[in-house]
């Protein structure tokens, strides 16, 4: 007779309760007034809707400086990684091996590093303080992964469909977009989602490089408007991270079953 683990679950569920525990303080704190944030009440007794109405005037220019560094991001991802993975996976490319380790290595390298070299260079060509200069640096961390993450799908097509698409006449190019692309249709979605909230979470990048950016800075540096050396304002920095986090939760929800499967992709071949 096999015993039933019935402990299991509530186990599960305490864990789930204790790692959701900060977003719903978060959310608590959000609605409750400035002057009974620090009574610290689980509930929000004192409810209010002040807060939201503070970030809905203050923060939407950088809600929308991060949308658009984050597509911008997703845009020059995948037209850097997609043929970077066909090209890897399926052409005889020279020194395939070296190139393979060096995307690994790529993501080892600390972001820190990379912000501080891209500030010299940034300030060298006139890029500080633009979106083109946090795109290109958001694009930097999230390309290695994409060109990893497709590849590994890519080299497990089937090779009678990309021959078959050459005997009716077509180019590498065309195999490429009309055949591997569609096919691909999960890793890509996966890698675009990876990408678009990398950039949309980024703030060493967007410290480093847009710290003078007025209504260019993102989301992430917004939330600097409500901490000062003497005060902090709780409520609308709550509130802010709450409107921030939304986004990336409809996203996630959204792209659930396409993640799931592109992660998984390429990982058991025939």
């Amino acid at each position: 007779m096999v015993r039933r683990s019935w402990w299991k679950a509530p186990v599960a569920v305490a864990l789930t309760a204790l790692m959701l525990f900060p977003v719903y303080w978060m959310i608590n704190v959000s609605f409750t007034r400035r002057e009974s944030i620090r009574s610290g009440d689980v509930v929000p007794a004192d409810f209010t809707l002040d807060h939201y109405a503070v970030v809905l005037r203050d923060q939407l220019p950088y809600l929308g400086t991060s949308i658009v560094v984050g597509l911008g991001t997703v845009a020059v991802t995948l037209a850097v990684a997609a043929p970077a993975a066909f090209a890897l996976a399926r052409l005889a490319v020279p020194g395939r091996r070296v190139l393979n380790f060096a995307l690994i290595v790529a993501q080892m390298v600390p972001a820190v590093v990379m912000s501080l070299g891209f500030y010299s260079i940034y300030n060298r060509i006139g890029l500080l303080n633009t979106i083109p200069g946090l795109v290109l640096a958001d694009s930097t961390i999230a390309v290695p992964f994409a060109v990893m993450l497709l590849s590994a799908f890519m080299a497990g097509i089937p090779r009678e469909m990309l021959q078959a698409a050459q005997l009716d006449g077509a180019s590498t190019w065309r195999t490429f977009r009309s055949v591997v692309m569609p096919i691909s249709r999960n890793s890509v979605i996966t890698a675009s989602l990876f990408a678009f909230l990398w950039a949309w979470s980024d703030f060493l990048f967007a410290s480093t490089l847009n710290r003078e950016g007025g209504d260019l800075r993102p989301i992430t540096m917004g939330i600097y408007h409500y901490i000062g050396a003497q005060n902090q304002e709780w409520g609308p920095m709550m509130a802010t991270a709450v409107v921030a986090s939304v986004p990336a939760a409809v996203l996630l929800v959204v792209a659930q079953k396409y993640v799931a499967a592109g992660v998984t992709a390429g990982a058991v071949k025939d």
